[in-house]
C-alpha cells in the first residue's frame, strides 16, 4: 500500500509538471522557473504528503543523463574556443564564491566552524547545468553566451564537489589537508575524464556490434550511468566522467547508426531530459515542507535573513568577477585582445547575472552526513540545507523571472552566424552529393534517368543556396520562413488526403503510418515539425 501511495505520487507530480510546463509556454515564463513556484505552493497546502528528496535518486537517478545530454548537445568546437573563460568561470569562481560565502556564514552563524562555512560555499558556488540548459536555450541569448554558460555549469560541479568533499571530511574528521585537496582535485578531474571517454569508446563499440535501433538507443541509455557509477567507484569525479563521455560520443555517433536509430534516441532523450527536468525542479519547490520541519521554528525567521545575505554575497561575487575575467586577461595578453576583442558589457553583465542554482546544489546539502566520526550530529546540518535552499530561490527564481525581460530591454543583436554556416554546409554536401554521383555514373545497376534526376536535384540547390548568400539577410529571413508555411500547407495537404484514403477503406492503417512518417520527417528537416495541421 505505500508503495501504491508512492506511485499515486509520482502520478500527481507528472500531471502538475505537464500543467504548469503548458502554463509557462504559453505566458513566455522559462517552464524551471514556473515548476519551482508550483512546487512551494504544493509544499505548504494542508493535507499534502511531505516529499523527501534523497540525495543518492538525485546524483545516479536524475543527474548522469541530463549531464550526458547537455554535454552532447553542447559544440565542441564552441567549448574549445571558449576555454579560457569556461575555466575562469568554472574553476575561479566556485573558488571565490566558496571563500566569500565562507566568510559571511562564519559571521552570520554564531559557532559554526570554518569547515562547515566552507561546504556551504562549496555548495552553493556552481551555478547548475540543469538551469542553464532549461532557461538559457529558452531565450534569444547570443551563441557565445550559451556556451560559456552551458559549459560553465558542466564543469564547475567538478571544482564544488572537490572542495565540498574535503570540507566535509574536514568537518567529520576534524582534520584538513590543502595539499591532499589539490592532488585529489587533480585526480579527480584527470581520471574522471578518461572513465568518460573510455566509457564513450565502448558505447561506440557496442553501438556497432548491433544493427537493432531499440538496442542501440537503449545503450546510449545505458552509457551515462556507467560512467557515473564507474567514476564514483574510482572516486573520480562521475560528473565530468558523463560530460566528457557525452562530448566524445556525439563526435562517434554518427558514423556509429543508422539514421531511424539517429531519429528514435533523439526523440526518446527529448522526452526524457524533459519529464526529469520537469520532476527536479518541481521536487526542489517541494522541499520546503521538509525544511520547515527540520529546523526549529523559532529559528527559521532569522535563517532566512541569514540565506538572503548568503545569496546577495553569491551574486555579488558573480557580478564582480565575470567583468574581471573578461578584462584582465585582455590588459595582461595584447594578442588576446587582438584576437579576440572585448565583448559588448551587455554580453559581460548578462554573463553574470546569469548564474541560476538547482539541483545539485539542493542534492548535495541534503548529502551532508548526519554524524561525525565522533558520532555527535553534524554541526549546524539543517541550518546549511536551508541557507542552500534559500541561495536557490534567489538565483533561480528572481534571477530567471527577470531574464526575459532583461535581454529585451538590451536589445541583443540577433546572431546570425549560424545561417552563413548552414548555407556553406548545405553547400558543401550537395557538391559532395554531385562528386558522388559522377564517381558511381559507370556502375552497371545504375538507371541513366535516375542519375540525371539527382544531378538536376542537386544543381538546382546549389543554384538555390548561392542566390540566398547574394540577397538581403533579412530577405533571405523572411522568404526562409515563406517558403516554411508554403511546406506547411501543402504537407498538411498531402497528410489529410492520405487520412481520407484510409478512413474510406482505400488504404491500410499500415501504409498510411509509412506515407506519414516520411511527411513527419520532411517537416521535422523544415523545422516546422511542432505545427499542426490547423496551424
Amino acid at each position: 500500500m505505500q508503495g501504491l501511495h508512492q506511485v499515486e505520487i509520482v502520478i500527481m507530480l507528472l500531471a502538475v509538471v505537464l500543467v504548469l510546463t503548458t502554463i509557462a509556454r504559453k505566458i513566455l515564463i522559462p517552464y524551471p522557473i514556473l515548476l519551482v513556484i508550483g512546487g512551494l505552493v504544493l509544499g505548504v497546502v494542508p493535507g499534502l504528503p511531505t516529499v523527501t528528496l534523497n540525495p543518492d535518486l538525485v546524483f545516479l537517478v536524475f543527474l548522469p543523463p541530463i549531464l550526458w545530454a547537455a554535454a552532447y548537445f553542447t559544440s565542441l568546437r564552441e567549448f574549445r574556443a571558449n576555454l579560457r573563460p569556461i575555466s575562469l568561470l568554472a574553476v575561479g569562481l566556485v573558488l571565490a564564491t566558496t571563500a566569500a560565502v565562507a566568510v559571511v556564514a562564519h559571521t552570520v552563524l554564531p559557532g559554526i566552524g570554518w569547515a562547515e562555512a566552507i561546504a556551504l560555499g562549496a555548495i552553493v558556488s556552481p551555478p547548475d547545468a540543469v538551469s542553464a540548459t532549461a532557461i538559457g536555450k529558452r531565450l534569444r541569448i547570443p551563441r557565445r553566451l550559451v556556451t560559456i554558460l552551458e559549459g560553465e555549469s558542466l564543469v564547475n560541479d567538478a571544482t564544488a564537489l572537490v572542495l565540498y568533499r574535503s570540507a566535509v571530511g574536514a568537518a567529520v574528521s576534524g582534520t584538513f589537508l590543502l595539499g591532499e585537496t589539490l592532488l585529489e582535485f587533480v585526480y579527480a578531474a584527470v581520471v574522471g575524464v578518461a572513465i568518460g571517454i573510455a566509457v564513450a569508446m565502448l558505447t561506440r563499440w557496442a553501438l556497432c556490434a548491433t544493427e537493432d535501433s531499440f538496442t542501440q538507443v537503449s545503450i546510449t541509455l545505458l552509457g551515462p550511468y556507467v560512467a557515473w557509477v564507474l567514476g564514483e567507484s574510482a572516486q573520480a569525479s562521475a560528473v565530468l566522467a558523463c560530460v566528457a563521455g557525452g562530448l566524445y560520443l556525439r563526435q562517434q555517433f554518427s558514423g556509429a547508426v543508422a539514421p531511424a536509430t539517429r531519429l528514435q534516441a533523439r526523440a526518446v532523450w527529448d522526452l526524457l531530459i524533459f519529464v526529469l527536468n520537469g520532476f527536479i525542479f518541481i521536487l526542489i519547490g517541494l522541499q520546503l515542507g521538509a525544511l520547515r520541519e527540520a529546523v526549529p521554528s523559532g529559528q527559521f525567521g532569522s535563517l532566512l535573513i541569514a540565506g538572503a545575505l548568503v545569496s546577495v554575497t553569491a551574486i555579488v561575487v558573480r557580478l564582480g568577477w565575470v567583468p574581471l575575467a573578461a578584462v584582465l586577461p585582455r590588459l595582461v595578453s595584447p594578442s588576446l585582445r587582438a584576437r579576440d576583442p572585448m565583448p559588448p558589457w551587455s554580453h559581460v553583465f548578462l554573463v553574470a547575472w546569469t548564474g541560476m542554482r538547482g539541483i545539485v546544489t539542493l542534492a548535495a546539502a541534503l548529502a551532508l552526513p548526519v554524524t561525525t566520526a565522533a558520532g555527535a550530529p553534524f554541526p549546524f546540518r539543517a541550518e546549511i540545507i536551508l541557507l542552500s535552499f534559500s541561495v536557490i530561490l534567489a538565483t533561480l527564481v528572481l534571477q530567471g523571472l527577470s531574464l526575459t525581460p532583461l535581454i529585451r530591454a538590451m536589445r541583443l543583436e540577433e546572431d546570425r552566424g549560424n545561417e552563413q554556416e548552414e548555407r556553406q554546409a548545405r553547400e558543401h554536401a550537395a557538391t559532395a552529393a554531385l562528386t558522388r554521383l559522377d564517381e558511381l555514373a559507370d556502375h552497371d545497376w545504375l538507371v541513366p534517368e535516375q542519375l540525371e534526376r539527382l544531378r538536376l536535384h542537386y544543381g538546382r540547390r546549389l543554384e538555390s543556396y548561392a542566390k540566398s548568400g547574394a540577397v538581403d539577410s533579412e530577405y533571405s529571413l523572411e522568404a526562409a520562413d515563406a517558403f516554411r508555411r508554403l511546406r506547411h500547407e501543402t504537407l498538411t495537404a498531402e497528410r489529410l488526403a492520405l487520412v481520407g484514403l484510409r478512413n474510406n477503406g482505400t488504404i491500410s492503417d499500415e501504409l498510411l503510418h509509412r506515407l506519414e512518417h516520411e511527411l513527419d520527417v520532411e517537416a521535422l528537416r523544415l523545422g516546422i515539425a511542432e505545427r499542426r495541421a490547423n496551424a
